[in-house]
């Protein structure tokens, strides 16, 4: 005779065959190689980075699947791949955004997803650039996305800007400006920002807490 176990066990065993099989335990999201997942950060400069964009997203990454299991590849100290539970739990109470390109299934081929992820080798390992510029020496979050969608897929996501384009008015961004560049604020530099890739027209949300 099989006994019906307790619900709490049984709620237990879905948690441990979700993660023996590789599935996410966010629920309602399904996590897809090339998703671009977004959230506010509790860096020390968010703050900065939200009011300058006007934006409350603050840090981004890309969802690639190893094994069934979903990480996330961003640009911290250094560029690297990050599980997706952990990712989320970093960012503040939880919430986050996934996104996906609208013609993915088209688009994100195995051979696309090949080379995005050939191109993200590139610069894995990298160190975090704190001074948002265009180069591969040193790779920022939305850099790193932007970078590997458009030599990997041949899609560029989201406006490029110059550092003079953001709100660099309030105080806090100012205060951040002067730490990082002091009296010489490179304000031609070319930098790609969170808030302009989630914006991107060729990006649906597919996931939103």
């Amino acid at each position: 005779m099989n006994a019906r176990a307790p619900r709490h066990v049984r709620c237990v065993s879905l948690v441990v065959l979700l993660t023996l099989c590789g599935c996410t335990p966010i629920a309602g999201y399904e996590p897809h190689d090339g998703d671009i997942v977004f959230h506010t950060s509790r860096s020390s400069q968010s703050l900065a980075i939200q009011l300058a964009t006007k934006s409350p997203y603050s840090h981004m990454g890309i969802v690639y699947l190893r094994d069934g299991k979903p990480f996330v590849f961003e640009a911290v100290q250094p560029v690297k791949l990050t599980p997706l539970a952990d990712w989320v739990e970093r960012g503040e109470r939880g919430r986050f955004v996934a996104k996906r390109l609208r013609d993915a299934d088209a688009r994100l081929t195995v051979e696309t997803l090949r080379k995005m992820r050939a191109v993200g080798e590139q610069l894995a390992g990298k160190d975090y650039d704190p001074y948002f510029e265009w180069s591969d020496d040193r790779i920022y979050c939305s850099e790193l996305v932007w970078k590997v969608f458009e030599r990997g897929a041949g899609v560029e996501l989201g406006e490029l800007q110059t550092i003079a384009e953001f709100d660099l008015s309030h105080p806090a961004v100012q205060a951040k400006v002067r730490e990082r560049y002091g009296d010489n604020v490179p304000l031609d530099e070319i930098v790609v920002s969170p808030a302009a890739i989630f914006d991107a027209a060729e990006l649906e949300t597919v996931y939103e807490r």
